[in-house]
């Protein structure tokens, strides 16, 4: 393995890991809920929900900074190499994992672990697996 120094990026990826951190730290703090997305997804699907304000606000930051960021500085472009049906099917078993884990990796893995929560960090420690192996199968099984 090598490392592409022309791309690495461990300032900018640090400062956005304490943004994520300081955004999830405020989140808790004004609403004493963790900022777990598909949560916060699931409630704003329904109107009228306590705090829906709020959560629709906190996820429309999500969407608005990026291209807020997008109007300052040159954006990488982004290259995906899926068809439409894997990607489609993808966010579906995802979809279907937050609902049996409880949540997913912003909510266990970002807010879970650093609350030092066993449940967060056994659902963290799966989603990890699952990925590798997921990866693994589609890399050096099927030959994708």
């Amino acid at each position: 393995m090598s490392i592409d120094w022309i791309n690495f990026t461990p300032w900018t990826s640090v400062g956005g890991g304490a943004l994520i951190g300081l955004a999830a730290s405020l989140f808790v703090l004004a609403n004493g809920r963790i900022a777990g997305i598909s949560g916060l997804i699931g409630s704003v699907m329904q109107f009228g929900s306590e705090g829906w304000s709020e959560k629709a606000l906190f996820l429309l930051g999500l969407v608005i900074a990026p291209l807020l960021w997008g109007a300052f500085t040159l954006l990488p472009e982004i290259e995906i190499k899926a068809e439409w049906p894997a990607l489609i099917i993808a966010g579906l078993l995802v979809g279907v994992g937050t609902r049996y884990g409880s949540g997913c990796t912003s909510g266990h893995g970002v807010c879970g672990i650093s609350r030092l929560s066993a449940r967060s960090i056994t659902a963290t420690m799966c989603f990890m697996f699952a990925g590798f192996a997921t990866v693994y199968a589609i890399r050096h099984v099927v030959g994708a």
